[in-house]
């Protein structure tokens, strides 16, 4: 049985009758991805918004940090497990898959992040961002005293809670409005692993 065919419960605009400069994002998402993510489309409804979340989303997950554009995007996949999204375990397990070339890597973060291979420093960061998630309360000193024992600095922690906060806010809008994530992200990246 496939998913909803809708990109979310309160639809999206006709691409042709937004901002140029949203129309042009558009265009370098289908050139460079094959597709316009339907987080874009969604948020598009709101375009100072969805101008707003590429912003941050830019910032955090491309600009330069102390964390690996394939860390920040397990810590995305762990964050939206904790919280059941499925459009962000669906677009970022195909993200892991990808960046790591490990399509059972994704999948295994996408169950339960703990089944998986993971070194010290990943295994950290993960276990983090499941506490920050879970029971936010609970974060004490200890909890980045863990982290600095793994090798993050100050900034790195810094980015890791962002990354963290951001994906809980994401995850939450997400199933508020109940999106779906594009078809295409299931099939992508799951060739074998040797």
């Amino acid at each position: 049985m496939p998913q909803p065919d809708f990109i979310s419960a309160l639809g999206a605009p006709d691409p042709a009758t937004l901002d140029n400069d949203i129309q042009q994002v558009f265009q370098k998402c289908r050139d460079k991805l094959g597709l316009v993510p339907n987080v874009l489309s969604a948020y598009s409804l709101r375009p100072n918004k969805l101008r707003n979340f590429m912003a941050m989303y830019n910032e955090l997950m491309l600009a330069p940090s102390g964390l690996s554009k394939l860390e920040r995007e397990m810590v995305a996949v762990v964050v939206s497990s904790a919280n059941r999204c499925f459009y962000c375990l669906v677009a970022h397990g195909q993200a892991v898959r990808a960046l790591s070339g490990d399509p059972e890597l994704g999948e295994m973060l996408v169950m339960n992040y703990r089944v998986a291979p993971l070194d010290p420093r990943q295994r950290a960061l993960l276990d983090f961002a499941w506490k920050l998630t879970t029971t936010p309360f609970e974060v004490q000193e200890a909890d980045r005293d863990v982290l600095r024992a793994a090798g993050l600095s100050n900034e790195d922690i810094f980015d890791l809670a962002d990354t963290v906060a951001f994906f809980n806010l994401s995850n939450r809008m997400a199933i508020g409005i109940d999106m779906m994530p594009n078809r295409d992200y299931h099939g992508m990246n799951r060739g074998t692993t040797s």
